[in-house]
């Protein structure tokens, strides 16, 4: 008669599963019984339901022990409270220093105590604008503009004082414009005058404008303009009154000039031509600068003076705005 209990396996058909070294000391559970299974014969333990499977074993995560702290002395204590305070006036100070010095760099350099860039001698300018044209007429350097004439009032050319300059009104002439006899009065020599004066006469002088102003470190300024027909006989007057190694006729307070080398020449217009010069050494009361433009149909004359020296920077400043204006 047979039973309804399953046989028990072959040991030899069926293996028993590895067990690794750590899995060897954990205790499998205990079964109804009370005793644990045999695990000697290599073989499963038997079990009503089947061949049981093997027990994974379980590993306990590791626990850091807890240290109990150390009580702090008293005098640990203050030093402890110390260090707090300093370390938050540390951190006060130094978010008021980051704060410091974002501010620095917001502001501008002239408005930090002892970064203010000094001035370099250029003066203030009102704003320069060149008069209108009237309807439909070119520039003076319009390449349609054979006569290379200056259209525009040439009253308005003349470039404006300086902020806080005295105006001189007597070169403003009858209605602005300067009469040929003042013009010559620039030059020194008598014969000088007759001479130029006969010059601008046979070429057919139309109008001289000037306008002059004294700065209050005593600078003395004086513009005048002069204007011709067409741009071929302004240049031939031109070449009348200059060269390159000084003026033809000497103006007054400057009987000696000579060439300025120290000149910046890339300040000038590509289309004008100038020729500047300083007094040569030893000065008198004053030192004298003067220089020479011809821009189409006009000549200008420019002449700035000083007592002792007369500043290079100031001067050239007058004469690269006076340029761009007839420009």
């Amino acid at each position: 008669m047979t039973t309804d209990r399953p046989q028990k396996p072959d040991t030899d058909a069926t293996a028993a599963p590895e067990v690794t070294s750590e899995a060897a000391d954990v205790t499998a559970p205990a079964t109804d019984g009370g005793t644990a299974p045999e695990t000697d014969g290599g073989t499963a333990p038997e079990t009503d339901g089947g061949p049981q499977k093997p027990v994974e074993p379980v590993v306990p995560e590791p626990v850091e022990p807890v240290v109990p702290l150390a009580p702090v002395a008293p005098k640990d204590r203050r030093v402890l409270r110390a260090v707090l305070r300093w370390t938050a006036v540390v951190t006060v100070f130094a978010t008021l220093g980051a704060g410091t010095a974002y501010g620095i760099t917001r502001m501008e350099r002239t408005d930090v105590p002892g970064l203010a860039t000094g001035s370099d001698g250029r003066w203030a300018y009102p704003e320069i604008t060149r008069p209108p044209l009237p309807s439909g007429s070119p520039r003076p350097f319009d390449t349609k503009n054979w006569a290379m004439a200056h259209y525009a009032d040439l009253r308005g050319l003349l470039l404006p004082a300086p902020e806080g300059a005295t105006d001189d009104k007597a070169l403003r002439g009858a209605d602005g414009w300067l009469p040929t006899k003042d013009f010559l009065n620039v030059f020194e020599a008598k014969e000088d005058r007759d001479q130029v004066g006969q010059l601008l006469t046979d070429n057919g002088l139309r109008h001289t404008a000037a306008r002059g102003w004294t700065t209050p470190d005593g600078t003395g300024t004086r513009v005048y303009l002069l204007q011709f027909d067409t741009g071929t006989v302004a240049d031939r007057v031109y070449g009348k009154l200059t060269s390159y190694g000084g003026p033809l006729y000497a103006v007054r307070g400057a009987t000696e000039a000579q060439f300025d080398d120290e000149y910046p020449t890339a300040a000038d217009p590509g289309s004008l031509i100038r020729y500047s010069y300083d007094e040569v050494k030893p000065y008198g009361a004053e030192q004298l600068r003067q220089a020479y433009l011809r821009a189409g149909d006009v000549i200008a004359l420019v002449l700035q003076s000083r007592k002792g020296t007369a500043e290079a920077v100031p001067f050239q400043q007058t004469v690269t705005l006076q340029s761009q204006l007839l420009g």
